[in-house]
């Protein structure tokens, strides 16, 4: 069973009765002067992807904010000392390093892209010092490559792709083709989602595939060569500009007219943001609908963020402030000590984020923080998600027994 939008209206009370990140309380108004900061050393492809990145800059610096108004953790202030690994595992190795050795930081966050991740989090290993990833998303940083000293945030590309099944099944499409960047997260989304759909679809089978190089998609060649294969139903796994140039092949080529789309993060305001007009319609996403989500948790959310930066927030900045409150609800749990009793506390800690309350699995040190699935359209010329529910990573995630298989002792 998924929630409907009243399940989401109901699971923002408890929400708020869980020990909240966010709400500045007058008797903790600000840190102890001369208190040792936690240091939280963060890094990011901010360069490289700046329509996710900055918004989710946003939105660390905004919950950051808010703890230290509310006196800090634990009465110590929270401090972020953060770089750009521009989109480079050996950058971000680097950089990671030089967090622990010459900033001296408590604890590592952050990372896009699933290969910067898989590499920090070898890092993470070998020195045995915590990592707290929020945007990669392969299912190899928390199962096959998975650690006692690596979490991950979102929701993985098995997530992703369980969540998108669900809808992709009950099309009537047989013939299905995919593309997706050429690196871990694309052939990890690709590989879950014909999985999932074969077991409940015996009769789909997929007729062609395209694997472009992220960020030098040649559009063109792609749609053509999809359109040759003639398709019911598309799964699309591109993002950032490489999606907008397949969408505006594709409209111009024709590719869609007739066909079931599925496509994975498309319905995220950075990526709808950006299509605009020539948004898709009809197209079975993941994403956040911003606004529309009425709940008091992502209210509050919406309210302090606009106020904060004057624009609304977009799904980068709910991994960002999310990213945060869950380590706080770990730093608060162990109450001081190192990374060996802060993992401790961070396996089974629950927290509070904008699509309401999510914990840090102690099975696999995955978060249950869900997404939205919905349809694309276009509203007063710009690309929304309609007819959306959200569903929880609790409910996207394989029984006990399969992620011990998949997880090293």
């Amino acid at each position: 069973m998924h929630p409907t939008r009243r399940d989401l209206l109901a699971g923002a009370a408890a929400a708020l009765a869980a020990p909240a990140l966010l709400r500045p309380h007058a008797a903790r108004a600000a840190a102890h002067d001369g208190a040792r900061p936690i240091r939280i050393g963060e890094f990011n492809s901010y360069t490289a992807i700046p329509a996710f990145t900055l918004p989710y800059r946003n939105g660390w610096q905004l919950a950051v904010e808010q703890v230290n108004a509310a006196g800090g953790v634990l009465g110590r202030p929270l401090e972020v000392v953060s770089r750009d690994d521009a989109g480079s595992p050996q950058d971000a190795v680097r950089i990671a390093g030089e967090l622990l050795d010459g900033e001296k930081v408590d604890l590592l966050a952050g990372g896009y892209l699933s290969n910067v991740g898989l590499a920090v989090s070898d890092l993470a290993r070998q020195r045995k010092r915590l990592y707290v990833a929020g945007e990669p998303l392969t299912d190899a940083l928390v199962w096959q490559q998975g650690h006692r000293y690596c979490f991950r945030l979102r929701p993985s590309t098995y997530m992703q792709a369980a969540m998108l099944v669900e809808e992709a099944a009950k099309l009537p499409a047989k013939r299905w083709v995919s593309v997706a960047p050429n690196y871990e997260y694309g052939t990890s989304t690709v590989k879950w989602f014909r999985e999932l759909l074969a077991a409940r679809r015996p009769d789909v089978e997929f007729v062609a595939g395209q694997l472009p190089a992220l960020g030098h998609i040649d559009a063109g060649a792609t749609v053509a060569a999809l359109e040759a294969a003639r398709p019911d139903a598309i799964l699309n796994v591109t993002f950032a500009a490489d999606l907008t140039n397949f969408v505006r092949q594709g409209n111009t080529r024709g590719l869609f007219e007739g066909r079931s789309v599925v496509s994975v993060l498309t319905g995220e305001p950075e990526y709808l943001d950006a299509l605009g007009e020539e948004t898709p319609e009809g197209w079975i996403v993941t994403g956040y609908p911003v606004a529309d989500v009425t709940t008091a948790a992502n209210t509050d959310f919406l309210n302090a963020y606009t106020a904060r930066f004057k624009e609304a927030p977009k799904m980068g900045s709910v991994v960002g402030y999310s990213l945060i409150s869950g380590i706080v609800a770990g730093l608060t749990r162990a109450a001081g000590g190192g990374t060996e009793k802060l993992i401790d506390a961070l396996a089974g800690a629950g927290f509070s984020t904008p699509f309401g309350p999510a914990v840090w699995r102690a099975e696999d040190h995955q978060s249950t923080l869900g997404t939205f699935v919905g349809r694309t359209a276009v509203r007063d010329g710009k690309g929304v998600m309609v007819d959306w529910r959200y569903v929880s990573g609790a409910d996207a995630l394989p029984d006990d027994a399969t992620v011990r298989r998949l997880r090293p002792a």
